[in-house]
């Protein structure tokens, strides 16, 4: 049976009229510019590195927990699935999925909260901005230019994962309105205009949908797998509670794992069905006619309905103290914050036992430019080098067990 071809919608991004590379460079006979993103994504050095990055639990702790990378996949396959039944471009949608996180350090918010606390009077230490800094400096494989050379429409969606950063006058807003924006996105923005103002194309709102949906199924997957709850402590909540119900009715004395199972891919395919209804109805109402008007649209045109919005919240804060602030995760991520943090002051101390392709640039660099540096490598750092490098250094390491 053939597979339905539908028409692009008018304000989907069109890959032929991109906005263009930092670096120009001749176009690919074979790949569009954003399946050419993906590719080089998919290629980089930080993406094979999130196979060994924490989502909650460390690598050592079972083959079947998440890790960056599966998190990752699984971001992608749902942004691809928006932007398919939205009739957007859906390998833009992917790129914005694939390289969300590929800013995140070791140990995951312990490893970002120590890297922040060790460059407090530097600017600090942000995941999103270091995203941007990892895909246009980084990352060392061209010969021409630093970075991957990404088209402005994937490099906005990195950077606006969360929607806009600044109000049309440039102030910064949201989660930056105290601290200012970090400096790898100011300072790229001025040789590169993301215009940090606006709202990002469709298809990168579909990729930052997906991280919440996601989120919420393989997290209580997790949860479940770790024993840190039971799937009868799900059953008063929205969305979920109706779900285990249909269940129950139509699967009885449904085995457990199973039970699980069936739990996960409906919540993901009920809150696919829930944005998809409602994204069509915000296109409606503002029916706008380019990816522009999107862009300058009051609100984002991809998102939950009202009740489902409103299960999403209930979902975090059941998972919040029962998986991200279970007595047995905090433990282990404050060993491992330490670990980051001993790492931090050992560089700093003792730079020459940083790599020889680090060690060029401190010379030059102040001490601002350093404490980034030493923080550029960390980040950089897979959970288990981490662990292998403290050793090295000081001769044992916390099992974070």
């Amino acid at each position: 049976m053939a597979t339905a071809v539908f028409a692009r919608a008018p304000f989907a991004s069109d890959p032929t009229v991109t906005r263009g590379r930092r670096f120009a460079e001749p176009e690919s006979p074979s790949r569009s510019a954003f399946r050419r993103d993906c590719d080089r994504i998919i290629h980089s050095a930080a993406f094979r590195r999130l196979a060994h990055k924490t989502q909650v639990f460390v690598f050592h702790e079972g083959d079947h927990f998440r890790t960056r990378l599966t998190h990752t996949l699984e971001v992608t396959q749902i942004a691809r699935s928006l932007a398919r039944a939205l009739r957007l471009d859906e390998d833009l949608a992917e790129a914005s999925a694939l390289g969300h996180d590929l800013g995140h350090p070791p140990f995951g918010h312990a490893g970002e909260r120590a890297l922040d606390q060790c460059l407090e009077g530097f600017g600090g230490f942000d995941h999103n901005a270091q995203t941007l800094h990892v895909v246009t400096s980084l990352e060392r494989r061209y010969a021409d230019f630093d970075g991957l050379n990404l088209t402005w429409e994937t490099l906005e969606g990195l950077v606006k994962h969360n929607g806009p950063l600044t109000d049309r006058a440039g102030h910064p807003i949201g989660r930056y309105a105290a601290r200012g924006l970090p400096r790898a996105i100011a300072d790229y923005s001025r040789l590169h205009d993301l215009q940090l103002w606006s709202y990002p194309s469709v298809e990168a709102q579909c990729g930052a949908i997906a991280d919440d949906i996601a989120y919420d199924a393989h997290d209580i997957d997790d949860g479940l797998r770790a024993e840190m709850f039971r799937i009868g402590d799900l059953a008063g909540l929205p969305l979920i509670g109706d779900i285990l119900r249909g269940i129950e009715a139509e699967h009885p004395r449904l085995e457990p794992a199973r039970h699980a199972h069936e739990l996960v891919r409906r919540l993901i395919t009920r809150m696919i069905e829930d944005v998809i209804v409602e994204s069509r109805r915000r296109i409606d109402t503002l029916a706008p006619e380019t990816a522009d008007e999107v862009r300058g649209a009051s609100g984002a045109v991809v998102g939950f309905s009202p009740a489902t919005a409103k299960a999403d919240r209930a979902i975090k804060d059941f998972l919040f103290p029962r998986v991200y602030r279970h007595a047995r995760i905090m433990r282990i991520m404050g060993e491992a914050e330490e670990l980051v943090h001993r790492l931090f002051a050992h560089y700093v101390e003792t730079p020459a036992d940083l790599p020889a392709d680090w060690l060029g640039g401190l010379p030059a660099a102040d001490a601002a430019g350093r404490a980034v540096l030493i923080a550029d490598y960390i980040a950089g750092m897979t959970d288990r080098y981490v662990m292998v490098e403290h050793t090295r250094i000081f001769g044992s390491t916390p099992e974070l067990r």
